[in-house]
C-alpha cells in the first residue's frame, strides 16, 4: 500500500499510522470499549469489503438475504489471529468468519476468508482508537 493516509472519503488517517505503518493507538470496540489490537500488531490496507450492519452475534448469522450491508474499504490488517487482545468469531457464514468483540459480542468489526490463512480485517469505521 502506499503511504496515502488519506481514505475515499478524505478523512486523515496519519494520527492513526506509526511511521512504519502500524497502528499507532489501541483499537477499542465502539460499543464497549474493550481492547481489540495493541499498537504496533496491524497495517493499515484498503481493501472493499462488504460487511453486514452492526449488530449482535445472535443476530449475525441471519439469512444472507435479509441483512443490511455496508461496503467499506479501510481496514486494520492483521496476520496472526493470535495478535488480537480480545475477539471473537462468528460461526462460518460462507466461507467467511465475522470478527466481533469477545466482551459485549458486537459486530461485525471485520472479515476473516476461510481461503485467505493470513489475513483478519478490522474495519476502521467500526472501532475507536485511543
Amino acid at each position: 500500500m502506499d503511504q496515502n493516509t488519506h481514505t475515499k472519503d478524505g478523512v486523515d488517517r496519519s494520527n492513526l499510522v506509526s511511521e512504519d505503518g502500524k497502528n499507532s493507538k489501541s483499537v477499542l470496540c465502539q460499543r464497549c470499549g474493550s481492547k481489540v489490537l495493541s499498537p504496533g500488531m496491524a497495517v493499515l490496507a484498503e481493501k472493499e469489503l462488504i460487511l453486514p450492519s452492526m449488530r449482535k452475534k445472535s443476530s449475525l448469522s441471519d439469512a444472507e438475504g435479509s441483512v443490511d450491508r455496508d461496503t467499506l474499504t479501510d481496514h486494520w490488517l492483521v496476520g496472526d489471529m493470535f495478535d488480537f487482545e480480545n475477539v471473537g468469531f462468528t460461526n462460518d457464514v460462507g466461507r467467511i468468519k465475522y470478527l466481533i468483540c469477545a466482551d459485549c459480542e458486537i459486530g461485525p468489526i471485520g472479515w476473516h476468508s476461510l481461503d485467505d490463512k493470513i489475513g483478519y480485517y478490522v474495519a476502521l469505521d467500526r472501532v475507536n482508537h485511543a
